[in-house]
């Protein structure tokens, strides 16, 4: 089975999307909502743009962003289970992944910034 982290971050985005549409909102969740749905869709579009990226360069600072928005998006979570105390099971859940992910990232990030020789 071929390991496609494309579509393991859209699903990710798609899941969550759907999560949020569950949520009652209110003055709290709201913009819960609005932050967890922007920085966990983030993650696969960054990371898409990644694969497309025009250099070495492009592609690893579309890797930092892939990163820093799976690492929000841990935080959102963990907001979202506070606010949410019925939910916390299913934010936990997602957690997981988003810190999977973070690890993934930083991972291919350290791989893409070898020492130069000389340095």
């Amino acid at each position: 089975m071929q390991y496609d982290l494309e579509e393991r971050t859209a699903k990710f985005g798609e899941q969550i999307i759907l999560f949020c549409k569950t949520i009652q909102k209110n003055e709290i969740t709201k913009s819960l909502i609005n932050q967890i749905i922007r920085s966990a869709t983030s993650i696969g579009a960054n990371y898409m743009e990644a694969n497309r990226g025009s250099s070495k360069r492009d592609f690893s600072n579309k890797i930092s962003i892939c990163l820093k928005e799976s690492n929000e998006t841990k935080h959102w979570l963990r907001m979202m289970a506070v606010a949410l105390e019925e939910e916390k099971e299913k934010c936990r859940i997602f957690w997981k992944e988003a810190h999977e992910l973070t690890l993934i990232f930083s991972t291919i990030l350290k791989s893409c910034k070898k020492p130069k020789i000389n340095e």
